[in-house]
């Protein structure tokens, strides 16, 4: 039986999401997770599969797409080369650069496998999306110093974090295109920050770039009643993180399948750890109360607690939450600094438990015993006395 040709409509080339999507006989329209389309005719050489592009969406309408891959399914038919329908009597061509978009998904999915952190790679797409949209449709060998000021000024000092590590993954990315060879050797990296940027960018501030925005603990009980009364998942990701002291990225990573709701402890394995040790975080009631609220009917170990559609949450939905109930100069990370603060100022418990609650590195040989025996009872009775602390009378 014939395969079945001319599946896709023009509404369908315009709307279809991220993948590769078959109109038949060997046509594809391919669409990357940044949104780029392009038209890809499938064939077969010396035995492998290999693609050969037709154009971009935009400029190659479906029926142009349709016409040249039947020419090219003729040529095979004869025994001929399908590329001569597209070059049919030209020199061959030096291969364009590709644009920026392209290039940063392909450069981000060869290399988010060696992240632990999974919410590091929706950070890498969404600052990207959010800050370098400019970049997005030029080649990536035609990129210069004026592109890159053009995305950095306007954040370069009201967004100082998110600035640097958006230059920081410009830079990463045309590194990676020049070691793939689409810029010239010898060109330098117009995203490189020492003598280069630095010349040309005010400086920022050092709190800026270097302190978290705590709130203080005086603060947190008001604040944490607002958070309960929000139904957003980033809300109760942030309860979250503010009941168990825990860094975002630990708290948007978690799993069901780290829980145990029985022996009230949440165990994070060392790969997803800053300090790459395993780290056991004994879980209040509160917390308890608030992974039984929102736990599925059926629960699947390794889906992230806090998924909307079964996607990670990145830590900018904390942040603009955080924005929203009027406390946009604080930030997540701080609230570790809060319970830090509360901790040293209103208990008497001793400062290795603090430091291991918050699953800090201790270079101390005494302090270090007591992370081998993990001191769980006394860092379970530390986060009691910080649930009882936020849920005091207003």
């Amino acid at each position: 039986m014939a395969r079945a040709i001319n599946k896709l409509n023009v509404k369908q080339v315009a709307s279809l999401k991220e993948g590769r999507h078959s109109d038949g006989g060997g046509l594809y329209l391919r669409v990357t997770s940044r949104g780029a389309r392009s038209w890809v005719f499938m064939t077969a050489e010396c035995g492998k599969r290999v693609e050969i592009g037709l154009g971009g969406a935009q400029s190659v309408s479906l029926a142009t797409a349709r016409r040249l891959a039947g020419e090219m399914r003729e040529a095979v038919a004869m025994g001929q080369n399908p590329r001569t329908v597209i070059t049919p009597n030209e020199e061959p061509q030096p291969k364009r650069a590709p644009a920026f978009a392209e290039f940063a998904d392909d450069y981000i999915t060869s290399v988010e496998s060696g992240w632990r952190n999974p919410v590091h790679r929706q950070q890498w797409r969404n600052s990207l999306r959010d800050h370098a949209a400019s970049l997005n449709d030029k080649p990536v060998d035609e990129i210069d110093t004026d592109d890159v000021l053009a995305v950095l000024r306007p954040i370069w000092t009201e967004k100082a974090e998110t600035a640097k590590r958006v230059r920081g993954r410009i830079e990463k990315i045309l590194d990676a295109a020049k070691a793939r060879g689409h810029r010239p050797r010898d060109a330098s990296n117009p995203a490189m920050l020492r003598g280069h940027l630095a010349l040309l960018l005010p400086k920022q501030d050092r709190l800026q770039r270097g302190h978290h925005a705590a709130l203080p603990f005086k603060e947190a009980p008001a604040f944490f009643a607002k958070l309960r009364q929000r139904e957003a998942v980033a809300a109760r990701c942030l309860e979250f993180v503010i009941l168990t002291a825990a860094r975002s990225g630990e708290a948007l990573g978690a799993s069901w399948g780290e829980i145990d709701l029985t022996e009230r402890l949440w165990t994070i394995p060392a790969a997803r750890m800053k300090a790459k040790a395993e780290h056991v975080v004994p879980l209040s009631a509160g917390a308890i109360d608030l992974l039984r609220r929102i736990a599925p009917a059926v629960v699947t170990p390794n889906i992230p607690i806090f998924a909307v559609n079964g996607a990670t949450r990145s830590n900018m939905a904390m942040s603009m939450l955080l924005r929203r109930m009027g406390y946009g100069h604080v930030t997540t990370h701080g609230f570790r600094s809060t319970f830090r603060d509360w901790a040293g100022d209103k208990t008497d418990f001793a400062r290795e438990i603090v430091e291991q609650a918050l699953a800090h590195t201790i270079q101390n040989k005494a302090e270090r015993a007591y992370r081998r025996g993990t001191a769980v009872d006394r860092r379970r009775e530390l986060m009691e006395n910080w649930l009882l602390f936020l849920n005091q009378e207003i």
